[in-house]
Formats: C-alpha cells, structure tokens, sequence
C-alpha cells in the first residue's frame, strides 16, 4: 500500500514545526503525571469526563464558527461510540489505574503499546501484518511481560490488567473509526470528545462516583492543564503534523512519551521504579519503531 505523500511546508509551517513536536512529546508526556495529579482527590471517570466535555464543547464551536458542517446523526452516534472505547475503554482505565497507586510514568510505558495493538487489530479487520511488524510486535509483547513484573504492578495487579488492556481497546477504537461515516476534519474529535465524555459520566455513575465538589487545588488545576494543553493545544498540535510533516515523524510521540513521562514522574512526582521498566522501555520502543518503518 503506498505511503501518504505531504505536501512541502511553507516557511511558516516549517517555523511551526518544532513547536508542534514539542507539543505531542512534551505535553503529551506530561498528561500522565497531570492525571495522576487530577486522580488524587477528583474521581477518574468524572474527571476526564469534564476534560472531554470542556474540550470537545469548545472544539465543537469552534469548527462551527469557522464554518465547519453540521454533524448528521450517523456522524454523532458513530463517534460517540467511538469515543466511548477511547476514551471510558482506554483513557478511563488508566486513570482508574493510576488512582489506584500505579505510576504515571510505568502507565505511559504500558500504553506505548498502542501503535503495536493496533497492527494486531487491523489485522482483525484483514490487513495483516508484514513480517517486520510481526517482529515489532513479539518485542512489545515481550516488553510487556517484562513490565508487568514492575513494583507497581506486583503490588497493584488489577492496575495491571487495566493499562495492559487500554491500548488494546484504544486500538481497536481507532481503527475502527477509520471505517465509519464520521467526518473528515477536526470534527471528528470534537465528536469523539463529546460522545466519550458523556459515556464517561455515565460509567462514572455507575461506579459510584460523583461531583468533586471537595477536591484540592492541585487537582483542579492538573484538570484544567488536561483540557488547555493535553486536549486542545496538544490535539491541534497533532493534527498539524499530520498535515505537514511525514506520517512517521508525526506519530514519534509513540516511543518518546513514555520515557519524557517516566522522567517527569521520577523528578516532580517523586515515584520509583525498577529494574524492569529500564528493559521494557527500549523493548517497546524498538517495537513501535520496527510498526513506523512497517507502514512506510
């Protein structure tokens, strides 16, 4: 299949470049830090479900101002379960796990699997893999294993099976929305954004949650960074690169999130790891690299 050919930036755009990378290695990175900072006094599923509806809300009017098209109904329920497997499915696991005492920076290390899962899923879908992919993805699983033997996880195996299981559904998410009737912009993840965060709040009050009415200034503060930089900046930032640069360059964030959110943990979250996580870490990065070269 041939690769997606990106027209040549502008000056400008080429200026906007590494700020645009900055935004989905930093920034990105960083969320999982913020996530355990929101988790400490505000509910994970209620949490993230006020980050997606902020986000997506302000996403949503945007585009419309700027003249975007209205969704159609087929457009709105097919993105709303959509964004209910990101985002309840993926995104809401590893908040709950990171609530329950595992690391932000072994949880990043867990989901840089995504990009591995998600060859195994477009497989399900018949696109099967190349045989580097098929190397790339024994690593990453081999990486997992290693991984699931991290402080963290021993003590915490329920958050194990959480951000092992996340990316899996993100994956299949993302995969899957590439074959629906959704639209073609960034509408699409105002509406990923909207459907996910409402499903988020009801999964919320099934799990007995409710509104952080008492929580501290911290983690309101870590929320209202999730929103501003980790959704909206971060999202633009991404789908800019997707327009400019090549697809490879774009989704690098892949393997350098996890090691910018390891160290992040370690300086300002003050957490520990082992052994484990320093030979996982190159495992699983290795393996997306090996999936990027596969798809080029």
């Amino acid at each position: 299949m041939a690769s997606r050919t990106t027209a040549a930036p502008s000056t400008a755009q080429r200026w906007a470049v590494p700020f645009a990378l900055f935004g989905v290695y930093i920034v990105w990175g960083s969320t999982y830090l913020a996530i355990a900072w929101m988790v400490e006094t505000i509910p994970p599923l209620f949490g993230n479900s006020i980050r997606m509806l902020s986000a997506g809300g302000i996403l949503y009017l945007w585009l419309r101002w700027r003249g975007e098209a209205r969704p159609t109904f087929r457009q709105w329920r097919n993105g709303a379960l959509v964004g209910t497997i990101l985002f309840v499915g993926g995104l809401g696991q590893v908040s709950i796990a990171e609530s329950i005492g595992i690391g932000s920076g072994v949880a990043a290390t867990a989901i840089a699997m995504t990009p591995v899962w998600a060859v195994l899923v477009a497989g399900a879908f018949g696109d099967w893999p190349s045989p580097i992919a098929w190397v790339g993805l024994t690593l990453g699983v081999v990486g997992v294993v290693i991984l699931s033997l991290e402080g963290d996880f021993v003590s915490e195996p329920t958050g194990f099976v959480l951000v092992a299981l996340a990316p899996v559904l993100w994956s299949i998410g993302s995969v899957w929305s590439n074959r629906l009737d959704l639209p073609a912009t960034g509408m699409r993840t105002a509406l990923f954004m909207l459907g996910g965060g409402a499903s988020l709040a009801i999964a919320g009050v099934a799990r007995g949650e409710s509104l952080p009415l008492d929580a501290s200034v911290t983690s309101w503060l870590a929320l209202l960074y999730l929103i501003t930089f980790g959704s909206l900046i971060a999202f633009s930032a991404y789908a800019f690169l997707l327009r400019t640069v090549s697809p490879a360059l774009a989704t690098s964030y892949a393997y350098v999130n996890p090691a910018v959110a390891v160290g992040l943990g370690i300086w300002l979250g003050g957490e520990t790891v082992t052994g484990s996580i320093w030979i996982a870490l190159p495992l699983i990065a290795v393996a997306v690299i090996l999936i990027g070269r596969s798809r080029t």
